[in-house]
């Protein structure tokens, strides 16, 4: 599997979710399990059956998250400059149709959260928005069609 980027405080964050399944979910559900067990035959147990199914994904949470934290490239945004827009940038645009503002922030996908201004790096929004300058204007193909944006700012916060 190939490196993807991650911010700083994204690759903090998510260390902190690696270790709560750890050390917080995983011991929990273990004890569900020992719980369930107590009260008899496992075949009919709905109990033990739904902790066995939170086991399995809470297993797989684990694995999919450490295999994200190996395989991070932790970008430093504060050490970033430039013209032109990259990851980790934070981008002011204004709809030309609308004249609607919008401020976002371009991470990865394990960060991306529109209702905090953070959009995926993956996204067509960010992939259109990648090396242009301020001034440019851009056409974004959105599932609900086309938006035409003018980027007004480009920052790295």
């Amino acid at each position: 599997m190939s490196a993807f980027q991650i911010t700083t405080q994204g690759y903090e964050r998510l260390k902190v979710e690696i270790d709560n399944l750890k050390s917080v979910e995983r011991p929990r559900i273990i004890k569900q399990i020992a719980d369930a067990r107590e009260h008899g035959d496992l075949k009919e147990n709905a109990e033990y059956h739904t902790a066995k199914d939170r086991q399995g994904f809470i297993e797989a949470q684990i694995g999919d998250l450490e295999d994200k934290f190996l395989r991070a490239e932790v970008i430093d945004i504060s050490k970033l400059s430039g013209d032109q827009i990259k990851f980790g940038a934070t981008v002011k645009l204004e709809n030309l149709d609308s004249g609607k503002e919008v401020t976002y922030k371009i991470v990865s996908e394990f960060e991306a959260n529109i209702d905090d201004g953070l959009i995926s790096s993956m996204s067509p929004v960010a992939r259109a928005l990648i090396n242009k300058e301020i001034g440019d204007e851009v056409e974004i193909k959105t599932p609900g069609g086309v938006i035409n944006y003018e980027i007004l700012e480009i920052k790295f916060v």
